[in-house]
């Protein structure tokens, strides 16, 4: 095996030739594509093989958009970045997509922090508030795994979350700072201690953890961030012996190499003529921007400016780093004012595809990410917390994030208006495998909503079928349920404000039936899984707005699609253009699947699954993927998922999207997602 070197062959970064670099893309199903599938499939292939940029898949609610997904990944053999809009669909996805694909490397790259405070100051009151943050060392080592993966193999598929588009450092430096350790290349025991310091592993040699190496004589042990299990390197003389990966208790060898990459214990780290050139380019900013407050008076914020930056400086010169290292990426990346940062596309070869799910969630949070994280900086910077170059620790705009990848597939039951402008191939995924049909909606008046919905209720409960109910507020979701328990009916509610244990527990105890009606807000959309649900009743549909819109109204149908006797009923007094569109599309699909299932002599049949306690999921579910992490050696963890949603609101089943307006998500985001 060659040693790495770093360079760009054709623009594209060399990469480490290493033991299933070469693994095609192989999924592993007993099932094979039905429905529109095979049409949805060749499609997209063809697509992407014809040089189209934009694609679009629309695919119904139930009708194995995943699958399809990962048999044109299968296809096309291209290293994938898919996105979707928060870490617990991400979750669900990478799970999802790890058991289609057991033999290629399906990794996970969400943000790690378990909480975090970013750096702020507010004029109004004086008020400068310190970052703050907790990292997750599991969900750190999958970002690591990520990135190693993709330096080392091209079978890779990224599940992301808008996390993707902030900044993590140079590949360049990345990758050309580790050190190949093959036992054909001599190699001195010390000079590897040395590169091991210089891609920042902490020296302990009584506590090995990740990020850390201990030295015993001629054998050092290495535990790297991306690693299930530590490294073992012995030596005799120049002579590289032994490399092996050992059980970190017992020291058992587990597997040997012939050569092996070590990947650096941290995204940002820098090769030592750049740190010496960002040094001298730091302090001539400061310089500049100091005389540049002075001249206008900011006589406190001159100061403030000096001291901290001076301080930095000299924690950069003598330990390497500094706290809020990143606010000077810029000039340790060696980036012009105004260039965007690295990220982790960036470490992706040329030909990569990037398939965004739920892209009509997905795609305005990627718009919203920059100005977001702007405007808090420009405050800092003015009042001499920061210099301006920390503006320059962004997430990537939206044009900057597109010109980095070239070609996509926009994945949505409701694609949004700027992926089918864009589009030059709108693919179709209506017909499911199972035969389901999209239910039938009835409109109903207003008045006498209530005394109609208890009728139609009972009329379920008498089948043994379960009811959803939507509502605009949480005040009227609480009445609501209040009304209905009144009225003997086993009813709860559920939105923001229910507790994790308690929003777990609500879905579990809906599907064995101990209640028989849920009442929700938003979350009865994207995502969310109930095949015992028959009937869903929006509440005031003709009261237009977010909630209300033609795509939330979609979204909302397809909840009782999984249901062989779906039916959705409408209560409005009007018929608004958003309810007209939403019914003409759900009879449009309808149509195509009825004929579908006629022609082929399909009988529609719920499809019952297995009902788990998922109480007793929870303690482990915690250091599952997610913002707490996932637990030690679960390969992605193929059970289910419950994970706190981008806000912190809670937690939510593997199915169910988090139950958040767009407004909401876009304003938790930056908090968490870095």
């Amino acid at each position: 095996m060659a040693e790495f070197e770093v360079e760009r062959v054709g623009g594209e970064l060399k990469r480490f030739g290493v033991e299933g670099s070469e693994v095609p893309f192989k999924v592993v199903s007993p099932y094979e594509p039905a429905g529109s599938q095979p049409k949805a499939i060749e499609s997209l292939v063809q697509g992407v093989r014809d040089g189209d940029r934009y694609q679009v898949l629309l695919g119904v609610t139930g009708s194995g958009k995943t699958f399809t997904m990962a048999k044109t990944i299968e296809a096309l053999g291209k290293p994938t970045l898919v996105m979707a809009p928060n870490k617990t669909l991400a979750a669900q996805l990478a799970s999802e997509l790890k058991e289609f694909f057991p033999n290629n490397a399906v990794v996970y790259f969400v943000s790690y922090y378990d909480y975090y405070q970013p750096e702020a100051y507010v004029p109004q009151s004086d008020t400068y508030i310190e970052k703050d943050s907790s990292i997750n060392e599991e969900v750190e080592m999958l970002r690591h795994q990520a990135t190693a993966s993709l330096l080392s193999r091209r079978d890779v598929i990224v599940v992301a979350s808008v996390s993707c588009i902030y900044g993590i450092g140079s590949p360049e430096d990345y990758a050309g700072l580790a050190p190949n350790v093959d036992k054909k290349v001599p190699l001195e025991r010390d000079d590897f201690i040395h590169a091991l310091i210089d891609i920042q592993y902490d020296r302990n040699d009584y506590d090995l953890a990740r990020g850390t190496f201990r030295v015993r004589g001629d054998v050092v042990d290495v535990y790297p961030p991306y690693a299930e299990h530590p490294l073992r390197f012995e030596f005799f003389g120049d002579e590289v012996e032994l490399i092996a990966e050992i059980d970190e208790v017992t020291g058992e060898m587990l597997r040997e190499y012939e050569a092996i990459p070590v990947w650096p214990a941290s995204h940002y780290v820098t090769e030592k003529p750049k740190v010496k050139a960002a040094l001298k380019s730091i302090s001539e900013e400061c310089e500049k921007r100091v005389a540049e407050l002075k001249a206008t008076d900011k006589l406190l914020e001159a100061q403030r400016l000096q001291q901290r930056t001076d301080y930095d400086l000299e924690m950069l010169e003598t330990m390497g780093f500094c706290n809020g290292i990143e606010n000077y990426s810029r000039h340790l990346d060696g980036r012009k004012p105004g260039e965007p940062p690295f990220t982790l596309i960036d470490y992706f070869p040329k030909d990569m595809l990037c398939i965004i799910d739920e892209s009509h969630v997905t795609v305005p949070q990627i718009r919203g990410m920059h100005e977001g994280d702007r405007s808090r900086k420009v405050t800092l910077v003015e009042h001499g917390f920061r210099l301006p170059s920390a503006l320059d620790n962004r997430p990537l705009r939206f044009d900057e994030f597109e010109a980095r990848i070239p070609q996509f597939i926009y994945v949505s039951a409701t694609p949004g208006d700027y992926e089918l402008r864009v589009s030059q191939n709108d693919v179709e995924q209506i017909i499911r495998p199972t035969g389901l049909l999209d239910p039938k909606i009835d409109v109903r008046p207003v008045r006498g909503q209530i005394d109609d919905l208890e009728d139609e209720i009972r009329e379920r409960v008498a089948r043994k079928e379960r009811v959803l109910v939507t509502t605009l507020t949480k005040r009227m979701a609480e009445d609501l349920t209040d009304h209905l328990l009144d009225a003997g009916i086993k009813v709860n509610y559920m939105h923001s404000d229910t507790a994790t244990m308690d929003r777990v527990e609500i879905l579990r105890t809906l599907r064995e039936g101990k209640i028989d009606v849920l009442v929700g807000i938003n979350l009865l959309r994207e995502g969310l899984d109930l095949p015992e649900v028959s009937l869903v009743a929006i509440l005031d549909a003709d009261k237009e707005g977010f909630l209300r819109n033609r795509r939330s109204l979609i979204q909302t149908i397809g909840r009782a699609a999984r249901n062989a006797d779906g039916e959705v009923i409408m209560y409005a007094d009007v018929v608004t253009d958003s309810m007209k569109e939403a019914i003409e599309e759900t009879q449009r699909r309808r149509e195509i699947q009825m004929a579908y299932n006629e022609e082929h002599g399909i009988e529609p049949k719920t499809v019952r699954k297995a009902i788990n306690d998922i109480s007793s999921f929870i303690a482990e579910a915690e250091k599952t993927v997610g913002s707490k992490g996932r637990s030690k050696g679960d390969s992605l963890g193929h059970g289910a998922f419950y994970t706190p949603d981008e806000n912190g609101e809670g937690a939510v089943p593997e199915t169910v999207a988090p139950e958040q307006t767009l407004a909401e998500q876009l304003e938790g985001l930056p908090h968490d997602e870095l």
